[in-house]
């Protein structure tokens, strides 16, 4: 299921913290630490496990890994850490079949009961979001304030910080969303809460102005659970609006400045290392399963 998508028009309440709606300035005190969570994964192979009864079966190999940086306000710096890097095999029509290890590199069978590719790689998505999500919960129990790229996963009462850099969904009628052009860097809208199986609290904030953008641009939207306390909400959002635009990436950087943080991105680049050259992880793959029975 795409978290992002567990909305319905008439289900979003835009009164559980104000009535007024204008923008409010961040506040609060820097977090000691802060987690920035990310996941990154790949199609490393398509496959095509021969079932005599039903005819071919469409699968893929794919990788998938995610992991951490610690921004460490006192010291002033940080450190990427808690890389997780899985590899699978996803059969659809609820077939699995093993596969040998692939030059070291060690792919575990997974059925599916789709045979649809997209559903497939779907579910090598869903694994890397739960690998994010395992790793936002175990970073905040440890008492460090965690930024997630995406949409939270909804598993427990974890005071975790969804980030979601693109703005697709509707969330918020003109006489709210308005405000979101209104945002100075620093700043954020009033909680709103969405989500009829999921319920979260969300808000937008401003990171940076844009040189030649829109009035949106710059522009993200945050969320964490609605079984927190609405006064914890409150303060995730003030510290988020206060604490996110330092950590905004530049246009000459990254092309998608500003909403890509620079925790973020360093992670995004280290993680796909760790995925492997993907021309090599390839060859390797034909020549791991070629001749062989499925």
């Amino acid at each position: 299921m795409d978290l992002a998508q567990d909305l319905t028009p008439d289900s979003v309440d835009t009164e559980v913290e104000t009535i007024d709606w204008r923008p409010l300035d961040g506040r609060g005190e820097l977090p000691a630490r802060v987690a920035f969570v990310d996941g990154v994964r790949r199609v490393d192979a398509r496959l095509t496990a021969d079932n005599p009864q039903t005819g071919p079966v469409p699968g893929i190999c794919g990788s998938c890994a995610a992991g951490s940086v610690i921004w460490d306000s006192a010291q002033r710096c940080s450190q990427i850490r808690d890389a997780d890097v899985r590899r699978l095999a996803i059969l659809g029509d609820g077939l699995r079949v093993e596969l040998p290890a692939v030059s070291g590199l060690v792919y575990h069978s997974e059925s599916f009961p789709s045979r649809e590719t997209p559903a497939l790689i779907q579910q090598l998505q869903t694994r890397m979001r739960q690998i994010e999500g395992e790793l936002s919960t175990a970073l905040a129990d440890e008492g460090l304030f965690v930024i997630s790229d995406g949409p939270i996963q909804p598993l427990a009462p974890h005071a975790v910080v969804g980030f979601i850099k693109r703005q697709l969904a509707p969330y918020l009628e003109a006489a709210q969303a308005h405000v979101m052009g209104q945002l100075a860097p620093g700043q954020r809208t009033p909680l709103f809460c969405f989500g009829a199986r999921y319920p979260r609290y969300s808000w937008y904030l401003r990171l940076a102005r844009v040189v030649g953008g829109h009035s949106w641009s710059g522009v993200a939207r945050c969320e964490c659970t609605a079984t927190l306390p609405l006064g914890q909400a409150r303060e995730l959002a003030d510290v988020s609006a206060l604490l996110l635009p330092r950590f905004a990436s530049a246009q000459h950087i990254d092309p998608r400045a500003p909403q890509n943080l620079v925790p973020i991105g360093a992670l995004e680049k280290h993680l796909r290392r760790l995925l492997g050259d993907a021309a090599l992880v390839y060859r390797s793959l034909r020549s791991a399963v070629a001749g062989l029975e499925m």
